[in-house]
This record gives structure tokens, sequence and C-alpha cells, in this order.
């Protein structure tokens, strides 16, 4: 049987078939990540400041969050069973930030607390998430091909958009289930899956 045939055969199984009843090797995964949501009313200051820096630097536009797991290949399924499953018994938690910092983004560094690193821990056990270097929270504010000098120029204008920002603390009593391909640098195949409150500390 040629490989043709034995995809299209496949392809009336996976439409005919119970869902439960496919393998779960056959099931397409997809990158999964776990966001932390600051309050509204910091997502709406954070958003004015990143459509200042777009507006003179580009990148794609995206979300305001602290990846609390980063992005995990998953089934579907899978990703939102552990989404669930994390988010139960897991109590809300302040954030606060330390500075503006640049790297491979420009992004607001958040001053890590044992509640912050140990809520991370949680949902990394659950995600069977296995973290390579020390957790570092961070709030990512411009996403750009930039040069270093150009990304200097953007930690420059940023202060100047918005020089209150350091010292800054917010509960977080909200966390995101996003689907966040990696290899998508217009950011426009991401999208929230699931948001779950947590219990009031």
């Amino acid at each position: 049987m040629s490989r043709k045939d034995e995809l299209f055969l496949l392809s009336i199984f996976m439409a005919t078939a119970d869902p439960e009843t496919i393998p779960e090797e056959l099931v397409e995964k997809e990158a999964y990540s776990v966001w932390a949501i600051p309050p509204d009313e910091v997502v709406t200051r954070l958003k004015k400041l990143m459509e200042g820096l777009r507006a003179e630097f580009g990148g794609p536009q995206f979300e305001p969050h602290a990846t609390v797991v980063k992005a995990i290949s998953l089934t579907p399924e899978d990703a939102l069973n552990k989404f669930r499953s994390a988010c139960e018994g897991l109590k809300a938690f302040n954030a606060t930030i330390d500075r503006l910092a640049t790297g491979t983004c420009l992004y607001l560094l958040i001053h890590p607390t044992t509640e912050l690193a140990e809520a991370c821990s949680h949902c990394s056990g659950h995600f069977g998430y296995k973290r390579s270097t020390p957790y570092m929270p961070h709030l990512s504010i411009l996403y750009a091909d930039l040069t270093e000098n150009e990304m200097k120029k953007a930690e420059e204008r940023a202060n100047i958009l918005d020089d209150s920002l350091s010292g800054l603390s917010f509960p977080i009593t909200r966390l995101a289930l996003y689907k966040t391909d990696p290899e998508d640098k217009t950011l426009k195949s991401w999208e929230k899956i699931a948001e779950c409150s947590l219990q009031p500390k």
C-alpha cells in the first residue's frame, strides 16, 4: 500500500472514529503555554505602551502576559486536562515589576518571589515541563528583530512612554492556556484556549 493510500485510509478513520478510540500517537500535537494574566487595568496600560513601541519599531501584536509554562507539545485534550488540573487549588499571587530589560526582546523583569516560583513549579509539574534554566519571570512588551543599538533605543522609548512601571505591584488572579506555535513569528496563530480564576489568597 502506498503512503498516499495509507493517508487516505487514516483520514477516513479519523473522520469516522469515536475521538476517544483514536490512538494518542495519531492525534496531532501542538505547542501550548500557560500564561499569568495581569489585571485588566494593568493590561490596558501595557497595551498602550506596546502599541507605542510597535508604531516605532514594528513587531507582532500579542497579549500582555508572564509565561508560567513555556511552549510544550501536547494533544488538545491533554493540554486542557493538564491546565484544569494545574489550576485546581492554586492560589492567586502578587507580581512586582523590577525594571525594564533587553535580550532577544524588550521586557519588564518581575521580582522572583517564592510564591511566584512555587506557582511556576506547581504548573510545570502538572505539565511535565522540565526547565533547563532558572525561572526568570517577565512581561515581554516588544518582540522585534532589532540590533542591539535599536533595542537600546526601544528601551529608552519605553521609559518615555511610561516611566513609572518599575515597582508596580499587582495581583495575578488568572491563568490562561494559549496555543503558541514557536515557528509562527507573526503570532497570528496564537490563540487563547481556556482561562481559569485562581483561589483568593
